[in-house]
């Protein structure tokens, strides 16, 4: 289970008192949620000229335009089902995000998989990853903007005067000594 397969490894059973391999898979495993002990397995039997059904791990590979400009990266699906002979079946299916921005979608159609392997869930439903605005940037956007406007504002000559700015700067130091006070 620790090997390159991870949990898709094909394990050979022999059974007590019989010389023929079992090609078996992993089909469920309890854990000690305290020591993290494998306490009990089951294995499915199958037969390596026949496809099976079994959930692939989605790994993401890359940083995403987006979260570099301030986005969230959420990986709606964790897993994906897939269909692959026993062999064929991958530990993980990549899926690229760095052509990523902010706000696209990136949808099971939208991803390729290795040769053999066949996709179980809806492509055109399933949504695999998506990049969205942060809270706290979509505020500082917003701030950015208030400054942009009130720069252009300057610039075609609305100044507005000097004893207002004043007076907002006196109103925020008047302020604070009643808040000690509350």
């Amino acid at each position: 289970m620790t090997g390159p397969s991870g949990l898709h490894a094909i394990l050979d059973v022999v059974l007590e008192g019989q010389t023929t391999v079992h090609p078996s898979i992993l089909a469920e495993y309890q854990q000690d949620p305290v020591r993290g002990k494998i306490s009990h397995i089951d294995l499915r039997e199958v037969r390596l000229d026949q496809p099976i059904q079994a959930s692939v791990v989605v790994q993401l590979v890359g940083e995403a335009v987006g979260a570099k400009a301030g986005g969230v990266v959420s990986l709606v699906s964790r897993e994906l089902q897939v269909e692959a002979l026993p062999m064929d079946v991958p530990e993980h299916i990549d899926v690229d995000v760095t052509a990523m921005d902010i706000g696209d979608i990136l949808r099971l159609e939208d991803i390729s998989v290795p040769e053999g392997i066949t996709l179980l869930d809806d492509p055109h439903e399933t949504v695999i990853v998506t990049v969205a605005m942060s809270r706290g940037f979509a505020e500082l956007e917003e701030a950015e903007a208030a400054a942009a406007a009130e720069a252009e504002a300057l610039e075609e000559g609305e100044e507005p005067a000097e004893g207002a700015e004043e007076g907002d700067e006196a109103g925020e130091a008047s302020d604070a000594p009643s808040d000690d006070e509350g």
